[in-house]
């Protein structure tokens, strides 16, 4: 069986794309077209019995299974941390800027299939990819694969938990900064509230200069405040000008 699928592997028009895979997450994809599809941005969509396709439902699925997992393993590797501790280092492990590293340390940018112009105006395109990878490996291989291989060759591999802990990253201060020296107004807002008694949640909006740039839904203001500035923080392309 291993010889019929090298053999397969070594015939195929995407022996160099399949074999990337392998060395890169120790493992042959069952349907390399997925996989092919997670990499193909929505600027060079593809039309298909009169729908585009691209990469932007693999990246939704990737995104859920990707945060499921990592909540998991934290929930278990923190057995006495609370829900606000928690939920921050989640961010710290899956926010777009890591995950946009992430991606460019794996190499797997190089696979992305857009226009010219978009690789400047979409600067999440990188983490994007990474979580449709993910939503189509969830499909071709399942939920506990998929777990091992996020936990196995990604967190245990590039991460050092430990270390990320102790790293403060506070977004909604580096917004507050960049505002001002950009002499930007920016406004934190609760825009309503969802649930009541204690499934209660908030929703926040961040503004900048009366604009919305970001939403964020959490139990507590404060944690809404911080998913909607890391989402600002995404969405103005801020990763570019801290790391210049």
């Amino acid at each position: 069986m291993i010889l019929s699928r090298l053999i397969k592997v070594f015939l195929s028009s995407d022996k160099e794309f399949i074999l990337s895979i392998k060395n890169i997450f120790g493992f042959y994809p069952n349907n390399t077209s997925l996989y092919k599809l997670a990499f193909l941005h929505k600027s060079v969509a593809q039309e298909h019995n009169g729908h585009k396709l691209s990469n932007e439902r693999l990246e939704y699925l990737g995104d859920a299974v990707l945060s499921s997992i990592v909540a998991d393993y934290l929930f278990k590797k923190f057995p006495y941390k609370d829900e606000g501790f928690l939920t921050e280092m989640r961010s710290k492990l899956v926010s777009r800027d890591q995950l946009n590293k992430l991606s460019r340390k794996l190499g797997l940018n190089h696979f992305i299939q857009s226009n010219q112009d978009s690789r400047t105006f979409y600067r999440s395109m990188p983490g994007d990819a990474f979580e449709a990878f993910l939503g189509a490996l969830y499909i071709d291989r399942g939920y506990n694969f998929t777990k091992k291989i996020i936990i196995n060759r990604i967190i245990n591999v590039h991460f050092d938990i430990d270390e990320l802990e102790r790293t403060e990253v506070n977004f909604k201060s580096k917004l507050i900064e960049w505002s001002q020296k950009e002499r930007k107004a920016i406004e934190f807002k609760v825009r309503t509230e969802v649930g009541q008694g204690c499934n209660k949640q908030y929703l926040v909006e961040v503004k900048v200069d009366k604009d919305v740039a970001a939403t964020g839904q959490d139990f507590s203001i404060k944690g809404a405040e911080k998913i909607a500035a890391e989402k600002a923080y995404s969405s103005l392309n801020l990763e570019d000008v801290y790391n210049a």
